[in-house]
């Protein structure tokens, strides 16, 4: 695949706009949209599954988030959204992958609590299959994952819903293995956090950005944005790298990668925490921060037609798919863009 920083950098002087290589694929079947919705490919299939949403009143106006159970398929970009089945229960806020011919969804949240279950989604012959995967060590929502190879990492998140403190945490689990299993591994030199961007490059795990969680003045837990990235390699351990630009919270992950170095689209960087009024929020961060391999440096590459967080990027049939996600707090779309690098 061809660098995308040239593509990147000739959408830098128009961000927001749909040329450069973004074009809008079909929006899911939903008026609300999601966030935190698990996304993968099953035998070229694009599956979007689970997530929340506001469906009657937004949290300002008193509303109710509501998580879903529906799993949505796409044969084709210009084809229509079916709901092909179900997930063992209505689950969001989880780490998904793709992984040979499969779905993999890890951990995640409901209205009452945070889950430790992992299974596979496979399409077949029509429809869904769930295959159990062995449960994390301990339940985790709104953490972060890659797959380096066959292995999937896990890092961060919460453990409960009512955390005040963010994990710190490193499990990863070989997929290819006969009898799969969960290992701890050594965790990175810098604090707890959540709502990071994971990838997976060059032979790597990379970890950057989220938000680590403090208790404020009136003892409610708040969040500290995070710039602080780094890379594991199995064997030589953690590498701290530059730090980003700009905090990002949230992106869509696992991160874009091409040939020389990763991509963060958009993110929250804490610019906007307690806008007023909430109905009028201007949005999240609408640029593209791309780690460069051979200068090992962060720089800005361009912009996004429409920046969204908290939900997954996935691979699918050359196109990078950001499949709804959340507008502005409380506000999700069902929108679905792609960007096809040239």
């Amino acid at each position: 695949m061809r660098s995308l920083l040239i593509l990147l950098v000739a959408i830098s002087g128009a961000p927001g706009s749909a040329i450069g290589g973004w074009e809008p694929l079909p929006p899911l079947p939903d008026r609300e949209g999601f966030a935190g919705s698990f996304a993968g490919v099953s035998h070229d299939v694009l599956l979007v599954a689970g997530g929340a949403n506001f469906p009657e009143r937004k949290p300002w106006e008193g509303g109710t988030k509501v998580w879903y159970e529906r799993v949505f398929a796409l044969d084709c970009p210009d084809g229509e959204w079916r709901v092909v089945g179900k997930l063992p229960r209505p689950l969001g806020y989880g780490v998904s992958v793709s992984h040979r011919d499969g779905l993999v969804c890890v951990g995640g949240s409901d209205s009452s609590r945070h889950y430790a279950e992992a299974f596979r989604l496979e399409w077949k012959v029509g429809e869904i299959v769930t295959t159990p995967l062995p449960p994390l060590p301990k339940t985790i929502a709104n953490a972060c994952g890659a797959l380096v190879g066959d292995t999937l990492y896990v890092t961060g998140g919460q453990e409960k819903p009512d955390a005040a403190e963010t994990l710190k945490t490193v499990y990863r689990i070989d997929l290819a293995a006969d009898r799969p299993g969960w290992q701890e591994v050594e965790t990175w030199p810098g604090s707890g956090r959540m709502l990071a961007v994971a990838a997976a490059f060059d032979g790597a795990f990379w970890l950057a950005g989220g938000a680590d969680l403090f208790v404020g003045n009136e003892g409610k837990a708040e969040r500290r944005y995070l710039r602080d990235a780094y890379r594991y390699k199995p064997g030589r351990g953690w590498t701290r790298l530059a730090d980003l630009p700009r905090p990002a919270v949230a992106a869509p992950s696992p991160a874009m990668v091409d040939g020389t170095g990763f991509s963060i689209l958009g993110g929250d960087d804490g610019s906007h925490v307690g806008f007023m009024p909430p109905e009028r929020h201007p949005g999240f961060a609408g640029t593209i921060l791309r780690f460069d391999r051979n200068g090992e440096t962060w720089g800005e590459a361009g912009g996004l037609p429409a920046p969204r967080v908290t939900t997954p990027l996935v691979h699918w049939r050359s196109r990078w798919i950001i499949p709804s996600g959340e507008v502005r707090p409380g506000v999700r779309s069902p929108e679905v863009w792609s960007f096809s690098p040239r």
